[in-house]
């Protein structure tokens, strides 16, 4: 897009105009880590909660990146690219957005509601694929960020434009509503999501409302309230299933529905039977009516429905592969979320993508396929797989390129162990079927899994980020398989938030990180004698606890000949566990002055109590000591480490002691201490498995060994493939543990068996192949920690690692 300069100042609302002319932008951009900064990038630097966009300008002028939006231009880059200074630059970017939304006179659909927004919109999206060109929001991009980084990707060849917009606040839906201006309008269902930002329901009704103001078209379900609110549309839409409306569905059987529109009447077979989907469905249908689609084409393509896959998942895939599965989905906006996806989550240098044809892009596909070549080529992806005619044949000059016609011309002439020790992002288009290919190159586990919900771990990372000064430094804990969940994928994760230090608790933890290609500091919580010396060939950093050990380590640097190793100190304070007391100090400092070849990099302590109110005392006695005997050590060795004494708890309950580094652990995986702090954090991981089997048990038999459980009623069971070798406590079973079932709670009965478990289904409505959640969002792991009589902690460790692991991202 070329504009000239004052027209741009103008648009954003800058102060002035820094040069004067035409310049070309080829994209946006919010985020500095994205490969795709690069020249004729708008970069506008954010200022968040957590972030600074600022503080990164002069890194991505190294990229060459010349256009900034900022609120002030730091020192060290003035002069060396242009800028434009605004009071705010969220406002600019809305702003700017807005304007570009101005240029293009195409039918836009807007979305919102409670629940259902993102699935309303991928089933219209395929709906209506035949007659309309589509630009839609990517994934759940809904937000004051991610609605404007949608709509921009509008160009001159969609006919159509399908957005989403979700609100927390009041005063945001007016923001988004300028953005996305759409024509058409659609309410989905109206729950209690973020209803913690408004007084009531009402408010918030009326705040959603607010992206209507322009329609033409509204398309509901019935309410006469909304239908008042809104009385200046010029169309209303409104469907029910119970009450009279413009468009009225009526079950007939099993999921064939009746469909009464107008004067005209026709049946349809619903794909899903919950009543989520059926509203979800009956939005979809009502708005092709709404668009003068055919009632018989209606009929055909709603059966055609699937489940919509609103995220990218981590897979371990064979020969220690790691897979980015987003086999669902493939449109030119969503590919460029999913190339930095991979860039954050590789696990591996080789990055490989194996993507299809893009069948909606706006661009013709010459032009297309070009800006997919440059993007991949940007992203310095080294092996790419296209499957299509069409990417088949317009990226054949790439390098490192391989085409084939079909997803099975694909399995039947690529020889799948050619993959090994690299990042595959799987990305197709659903006509393509690329479900086949993840299920070819994924590590073959049973049915259970746990999942691992990044975007949450960001969450609580950033929530508890917030609580700190911007100049203290965060140690976060990936022990224990990062408690369970996975270390190296988690540390990739907290790599790309730039941690400052990842703690682990032997070092053998530290060397699989190093090989897994983690380059940031790692301490060594619980070193070995033995291990030193690999220690030092992997660059990891050992917490010094004691005399002999600090002497032995010593002996070690000085066969390698090092200088300044950096070390951490560990004092005792309380916990009596491990570390020096002030009766070692002498010797202690005599030794550190002898010596350069190590240098003092922290020094630290740990609290026994800061997650108990009543010994407040005690931890605050902690604190002391280890600030008068840090500050004797540092004065008498005169230097300047690092000190930190906060952990989770800590940071939550005793934020004023944050020193000059804080070590983040449980809290990060969703796990608070009190009520208070567990309402600010975001659950990140479920435990889940599928129904096996289903036994009609009559009054009077047993199930299970030893018929521990007798049934005194006719009863329905379920056989789950989850036992006690997964993990699960088998002291659980008898009645004591529940899971859950399509929202309803289950007892787990008679004994836990090794590898299964059996759980009375009677009043669920659970079929075979049902989804059965152990822990995570209906069943918190806090309750199964009270139920064992022990701590999340060891819940989360317990998990075995025959579990395979998933993670995903919104």
């Amino acid at each position: 897009m070329k504009l000239n300069t004052t027209d741009l100042t103008s648009i954003l609302k800058a102060s002035e105009s820094p040069v004067s002319g035409l310049i070309e932008i080829n994209d946006i951009s919010i985020d500095s880590r994205s490969l795709r900064n690069t020249k004729g990038t708008l970069y506008f630097a954010i200022e968040g909660a957590f972030h600074n966009g600022h503080d990164y300008i002069e890194e991505l002028i190294r990229k060459e990146v010349t256009y900034f939006v900022v609120r002030t231009v730091p020192e060290n880059v003035k002069g060396k690219a242009t800028f434009f200074v605004v009071e705010d630059t969220l406002k600019s970017l809305q702003e700017f957005v807005a304007y570009y939304r101005t240029l293009f006179d195409i039918p836009v659909i807007g979305i919102t509601g409670s629940n259902g927004k993102t699935i309303v919109k991928e089933w219209l999206n395929f709906l209506l694929h035949p007659f309309y060109n589509i630009i839609k929001s990517p994934k759940s991009y809904n937000s004051q960020v991610g609605v404007p980084l949608s709509v921009i990707g509008i160009n001159e060849k969609h006919t159509l434009g399908i957005f989403e917009a979700g609100i927390s606040l009041p005063g945001e839906m007016a923001v988004l509503e300028k953005i996305i201006q759409p024509t058409i309008g659609i309410l989905t269902s109206i729950g209690s999501a973020h209803n913690e930002g408004f007084e009531n329901l009402d408010q918030k009704i009326d705040e959603k409302l607010k992206l209507f103001k322009g329609v033409d078209v509204l398309i509901y379900e019935k309410n006469e309230s909304i239908q008042k609110k809104t009385a200046s549309i010029q169309s209303h839409y409104d469907w029910s299933f119970t009450a009279e409306a413009r468009v009225r569905f009526q079950h007939i059987k099993d999921n064939t529905y009746t469909v009464n529109y107008d004067a005209n009447s026709f049946s349809v077979d619903f794909p899903f039977s919950d009543q989520a989907s059926v509203h979800n469905i009956a939005s979809c249908i009502t708005t092709l009516l709404a668009l003068g689609i055919d009632t018989a084409y209606i009929q055909d393509k709603i059966t055609q429905l699937y489940r919509v896959e609103m995220r990218l998942q981590v897979k371990n895939g064979l020969q220690q592969c790691t897979l980015i599965d987003d086999s669902y989905s493939s449109d030119y906006q969503s590919l460029k979320i999913a190339l930095d996806f991979l860039e954050q989550q590789k696990t591996h240098p080789q990055k490989t993508v194996i993507l299809s044809d893009i069948l909606q892009s706006g661009f013709s596909d010459e032009i297309l396929y070009q800006k997919v070549g440059t993007l991949l080529q940007n992203n310095n992806i080294n092996r790419i797989i296209g499957i299509g005619p069409n990417i088949s044949f317009y990226l054949k000059h790439l390098q490192h390129f391989e085409g084939f016609h079909s997803t099975l011309d694909f399995l039947n002439h690529f020889d799948l162990k050619k993959f090994k020790d690299e990042t595959i992002l799987i990305k197709g288009a659903r006509s393509y079927a690329f479900e086949q290919i993840v299920s070819e190159l994924e590590e073959k586990t049973h049915e259970t899994v746990l999942e691992i919900n990044l975007n949450a771990i960001s969450h609580n990372f950033n929530f508890y980020k917030s609580k700190l000064l911007p100049e203290t430094k965060t140690m976060v804990m990936v022990k224990a398989f990062g408690y369970g969940n996975g270390s190296y994928e988690i540390a990739k994760l907290l790599a790309f938030h730039k941690v400052d230090y990842l703690g682990v608790a032997f070092a053998d933890e530290g060397v699989a990180l190093r090989k897994s290609g983690i380059k940031s500091a790692i301490i060594v919580m619980n070193p070995e004698n033995s291990a030193f010396s690999t220690m030092i060939s992997y660059q990891l950093e050992p917490e010094i606890y004691s005399l002999p050990e600090l002497k032995t380590f010593l002996t070690e640097a000085k066969k390698h000949s090092l200088y300044e190793y950096p070390i951490h100190i560990k004092l005792n304070t309380g916990m009596n566990r491990l570390g020096f007391n002030d009766t070692h100090f002498e010797e202690l400092i005599a030794i550190l002055e002898s010596t350069n070849s190590v240098k003092v990099a922290s020094i630290f302590s740990h609290l026994a109590t800061s997650d108990m109110p009543e010994e407040r005392k005690f931890t605050l006695q902690q604190i002391k000591l280890f600030q008068k005997w840090s500050s004797y050590l540092t004065d008498q060795l005169r230097i300047k480490p690092i000190r930190h004494i906060l952990n989770t708890s800590g940071i939550f309950n005793f934020p004023e002691y944050q020193m000059e580094m804080v070590r983040l652990g449980i809290g990060l995986y969703g796990v608070g201490n009190s009520e208070q702090e567990n309402e600010k954090l975001q659950n990140v991981t479920t435990l889940k498995t599928i129904i096996l089997q289903l036994n009609d048990v009559g009054e009077g038999e047993s199930v299970g060994y030893g018929r521990r459980f007798i049934a005194d009623k006719p009863t329905k069971t379920a056989t789950i493939p989850i036992g006690y070798a997964d993990g699960i406590r088998r002291a659980y079973g008898n009645g004591k543990g529940e899971v859950s079932i399509n929202g309803k709670r289950a007892k787990i009965i008679g004994s836990i068996c090794m590898d299964m478990m059996m759980i009375d289904v009677t009043d669920t409505g659970a079929v075979v192949g049902d989804e059965v959640i152990i822990f995570g969002e209906e069943i918190p792991i806090t309750e199964l920690a009270l139920k064992w009589e022990t701590i999340p902690y060891e819940v989360m460790t317990s998990i075995s690692q025959r579990v395979k692991r998933i993670f995903f991202k919104e």
